[in-house]
């Protein structure tokens, strides 16, 4: 491999806005985001549920369509 061309990585610690912190490599002095793992709705389970059914019943009386019954 050649001498010096490879960028000078160093460890830091990622900050979350809410507060977390986890601890990585990189080239970067610092990062900082808005949003991580621990308070993501995805991940802390508290994620809102849209109400397809509604959007359903209205596109398909708007187009007339109705479920076949048995």
């Amino acid at each position: 491999m050649k001498e010096k061309i490879h960028p000078d990585y160093h460890e830091l610690t990622v900050t979350c806005a809410c507060g977390a912190t986890y601890p990585t490599r990189s080239t970067r002095e610092k990062i900082s985001v808005e949003i991580c793992s621990a308070c993501h709705p995805f991940f802390t389970g508290k994620q809102k549920l849209i109400d397809t059914a509604g959007r359903v019943e209205r596109f398909r009386r708007k187009y007339g369509m109705t479920e076949k019954k048995d």
